[in-house]
């Protein structure tokens, strides 16, 4: 294969995978010149060039989400012995964490130079950000296996896992088609939350269904985690609804504390409640028995 044939394949691709940054936002029209009025920069010189990080306090929210999800996910895998739950919760959390980092990469720091930096019109997504969506809804998907090996056996074990892995793959193809394309209705944040709410449904039922029945304290935690997750879910959606995040702001005279601020904060305490209360009652399943 000659030079000539390479750097046409390579251009080829790249042009197919830059097809994304042709989507703009459509309720407003960002450019570099107003980005800056629209949300807090910060603008840094590195090695003689000037970088604009964006929202500041909002990346040091999210960044420290993924970390601390991250590592909470590494030390799932690091104490799970021979239990393949506990796997999962790890696997789940590790991925949970690198989406968040992913996510906070485009959608905070460096969302300028990513989406428009040399450009006349501001893109309105990345593939940074498709990639963070991939990597949640699988993390999700990761939870319900995790949940399977924890509480169920049988038919209904099978089930969850089959619905886990053939959700993951239908997810990621419909993101990497849309990303592709590009076809913003397939990488928006709310479908991927629509497309996961069955399976914080599904735990929410499993999990209050055997403790009503066995008074099992591992489903009694784990019931805690998705009312949390539940909950967490419905202050994001009220806060952004209320529209709080620019009337704090006061295009720029007031302060910044955005929607997804709310819902890193929110999960920030989701995680540490992982690791301080779910992760010692994690276990394989095991036949309950019903209370005396």
């Amino acid at each position: 294969m000659g030079r000539s044939t390479v750097l046409a394949i390579s251009k080829t691709v790249s042009s197919a995978f830059s097809r994304l940054q042709s989507i703009t936002y459509t309720d407003q029209e960002l450019t570099p010149e107003n980005w800056c009025e629209q949300q807090p920069c910060l603008k840094v010189k590195v090695a003689s060039r000037e970088i604009i990080l964006t929202q500041p306090s909002s990346t040091f929210w999210v960044y420290l989400l993924g970390f601390l999800t991250t590592g909470v996910g590494i030390y799932f895998l690091y104490v799970r012995g021979s239990e393949i739950s506990r796997l999962w919760w790890g696997i789940s959390l590790v991925l949970w964490g690198i989406g968040a980092l992913l996510a906070g990469t485009s959608y905070q720091a460096f969302g300028y130079e990513i989406k428009c930096r040399g450009r006349q019109v501001c893109s309105w997504t990345s593939w940074w950000e498709v990639i963070y969506l991939m990597f949640q809804q699988v993390s999700m998907n990761a939870m319900l296996v995790a949940v399977a090996y924890s509480c169920t056996s049988g038919t209904l074990h099978m089930m969850l896992i089959t619905y886990a892995m053939v959700t993951s793959v239908i997810y990621v193809s419909i993101a990497f088609v849309g990303g592709f394309v590009p076809i913003k209705s397939c990488i928006t944040f709310n479908l991927m939350v629509w497309v996961s709410t069955p399976i914080l449904l599904i735990v929410c039922i499993i999990n209050g269904w055997r403790y009503y029945t066995f008074s099992n304290h591992m489903d009694l935690v784990l019931l805690g985690t998705w009312v949390f997750l539940l909950l967490t879910s419905c202050i994001y959606c009220l806060y952004d609804n209320l529209g709080i995040t620019h009337k704090l702001w006061a295009g720029g005279k007031g302060i910044w504390f955005s929607q997804n601020d709310v819902l890193h904060v929110c999960l920030i305490f989701w995680v540490i409640y992982i690791a301080t209360i779910v992760a010692s009652q994690i276990t394989d399943y095991v036949v309950p028995v019903l209370p005396v």
